[in-house]
Parts: structure tokens; sequence; C-alpha cells
């Protein structure tokens, strides 16, 4: 059984079925007992959904108290009706709280093109009200798609002798390559946040952590991450020593609710982290590391547990490592040197082969070239995933 998993003081969650799903939650709400500041990281995909322009148009905000998510339908290319159903489902969440409407942010997740079925969700809100508990659980499990598990996690730090929570949630399993900001991801803290520092701090982790995952190369049209931070711990994150304490906790969070969406991959059995190590800048060190993740010829290498280098090092000569640098580096497959001095290493495959049997496959790539670091995170590529989207509408 799952432990229940701690909210920060003054915010609760819940969870209902409201019928779109046939045996879970799928309608999820946070609510923060006082007002809550707000930010956010979205898609970058041109073709948004409903609520993510919502948010956007909110955000950021000092005075959110609650979140409400639909999971089934994505709400996007549906229109004016679209709209409309955002607003109606806002609006029923606000009056069933005692809010304003600009007091709660909204977030859909499921099939491109459907309408919300309105009349299942509406009378759903307040038996969702009326469930509020401490615990982050049942909310996970309402924002899934086609997620096998929930995604959620929390951390305690101290910050000027108080006691700071941080929790998270996210969903996430196919279509799955941020660019921000089907991906969700919800962070709140009881610390007392400026609102300029926490969306810096959010849009800086966001890029080590949930821009750096890639199942499937698709950017999905919900893609969002939202941090809320209501102050009820009564601990100001001021000093650059409770900065440093705090960024620490906060970006565990965000990187292991991230690794849990690449591990969950449709149709994945084998999640993939790619370490690109002294490379001449960051922007190629990025760019290496989740040009490797995407590439379907890598992962269904690792699929088929083949130590098959040789695609591993096209993907670096791809993104433009100059021919010097290529001559130099040093590939490593599951710790593993398969490639250095220009050339492989003899003896190396045989060696690696029944390393690919593990259930973490990890690639390191130093290119020795300079002092930059990156760290992306992926899955393999199986038939399931073929069958699971053909299904999936």
């Amino acid at each position: 059984m799952i432990p229940n998993i701690a909210l920060p003081k003054d915010f609760e969650a819940t969870g209902v079925n409201c019928g779109v799903r046939k045996y879970r939650p799928d309608l999820g709400i946070i609510k923060s007992l006082r007002a809550a500041k707000a930010v956010g990281v979205f898609t970058k995909n041109t073709l948004k959904a409903v609520p993510v322009k919502y948010c956007m148009s909110l955000l950021p905000s000092e005075d959110i108290h609650a979140v409400i998510v639909n999971s089934g339908q994505a709400n996007v290319a549906t229109g004016k009706a679209g709209v409309e159903d955002c607003n109606s489902i806002v609006s029923e969440t606000a009056k069933a709280l005692g809010l304003k409407n600009t007091q709660v942010l909204a977030s859909s997740t499921g099939v491109i093109g459907d309408r919300i079925p309105i009349h299942t969700v509406i009378p759903a809100i307040p038996t969702a009200v009326r469930a509020f508990q401490p615990f982050i659980n049942n909310f996970a499990l309402a924002i899934m798609t086609t997620d096998l598990i929930p995604k959620f996690l929390t951390r305690t730090v101290n910050i000027g002798g108080k006691e700071v929570r941080i929790t998270g949630a996210s969903k996430g399993s196919g279509m799955i390559h941020p660019n921000m900001g089907t991906m969700l991801g919800f962070v709140c803290t009881d610390a007392d946040l400026d609102t300029e520092y926490m969306q810096t701090l959010l849009r800086k982790t966001n890029e080590d952590t949930f821009n750096m995952i890639s199942v499937d190369g698709e950017t999905s049209t919900n893609d969002m991450v939202l941090s809320l931070s209501n102050g009820a711990s009564g601990a100001k994150v001021e000093s650059q020593e409770d900065k440093d304490v705090f960024e620490k906790a906060y970006k565990e969070v965000l990187t292991e609710l991230a690794v849990a969406i690449a591990k969950d991959g449709e149709g994945a059995s084998k999640l993939i982290t790619v370490n690109v190590l002294n490379a001449p800048d960051i922007e190629i060190a990025k760019e290496l590391a989740r040009s490797i993740t995407i590439s379907p010829l890598v992962k269904s290498a690792v699929h088929g547990e083949d130590p098959n280098w040789g695609r591993i090092m096209a993907r670096v000569g791809m993104v433009g490592v100059n021919e010097e640098i290529i001559e130099h580096l040093v590939l490593k497959l599951q710790g593993v040197e398969l490639f250095k001095e220009g050339g492989p290493v003899d003896g190396a495959r045989g060696a690696v082969s029944a390393l690919l049997k593990q259930e973490e496959i990890k690639i390191d790539i130093d290119l020795k070239a300079g002092d930059a670091h990156a760290t992306g995170w992926g899955c393999d590529l199986s038939v399931r995933y073929v069958e699971i989207n053909t299904e999936y509408s």
C-alpha cells in the first residue's frame, strides 16, 4: 500500500471519480487555506490548450487558492466551446470553495480535440470539495492518463529554525518532450517566497529537470508546471544560506518527479540516463543529452539490449560536436568504455551486453573539452508504445 504523502501546512488536496475513468479518480483539486503566490512555466507548442492560456493570463499571482485538474480530455483545439467549458469548471470550483474565479487555476490532460464532459465534471466538484485531505495521493491518481503509476513525493528542510515542506506531483507517460515549459507538474510549499524569486527558481530548475526528459520527442499542447507558496510555515527564504538549502530540496523534488515520468514512459521497460560531461558549453551539453534520449535508434537498441554504440556516436556528430572533440571523447555504456581515442575499445561490446538487461541504462559521454555538464532522461522504445498510442483515442 502506498503511504500517504503529506502536503505543506495549510494545503489540502482531493481526487474523485466523475465518470470519465472507470475505476479511479479523474478529477483533482489542490487547495490552499490562505492566499498562495503562484507561478508557472508552460509549453512552447503554439497549439496551446485552453487551460494553459487561462493560467498564463493569471500568472504570476499572489492570490491563488486552488488548482483544479481534469483527466481524460485535454481541452485543446475545442474552439469557443472549450473556453466556455474551462470557464464553467473554474466558476463552479470558485463557487464551491467561496472564492473568486481569478483565485482558481485550471489544468487538463487527455485526448486532443475532445470536449470535457461538463455534465459529469460539474456535478462532481462539490463531491471533490467534501473530500479534501492533507495528503496529495488522491490528487496524484486523478491527474493520470496513460500513466501506470502515480508520481508524488515530499521533502522537508529547516529554514531559520522552522520546518518547511515541499510536496509535488506530476503526470506524464507519452507525448513527452517538454519545452517550456502529456506532462503536468504541481509543486507546493509552505515557505514564504518572493514571487519574482519563485518564478526565477522555477524557470531555472525546470530547465535542468522537466525540460531534460523525453519519451517520444513530442511536445504536448498541455505541458505546464505550477509552483505555489503560501508562507504558512512562517519561514521566509531570504538569505543566501536559506536559499541554498531550499533550492537543493526544491531541485530534488522536481528531479524525482521528472525522472518518474521518463521511467513510466508509454510501453517502457528501461530508464535511460544520459550524462554529458566536460562539454565546451551548457548549450551543447543539453542539446546532446536530449538528442540521445529522443533517438529512435538508440531507444530501440536499448530495448533490444544491443550495445550498438555507433547510434550514440552518430548523435554526437548530428548536434555539431566538432571532429577534434570527437577524436578525444570517451563514451561509456553501463560504466564500460566503448569508444575512446577516436576508435572502438576492443572486446567492450561483449562486456556490456549482459549489463543491458538491467532496468536502468546509463550513457556517459565525456567530451573533455570544457567544464559544462548536463543530464537527460528518457526510456526505451517498445512495440507496446505503438499499441498504446493506436488504442488511446
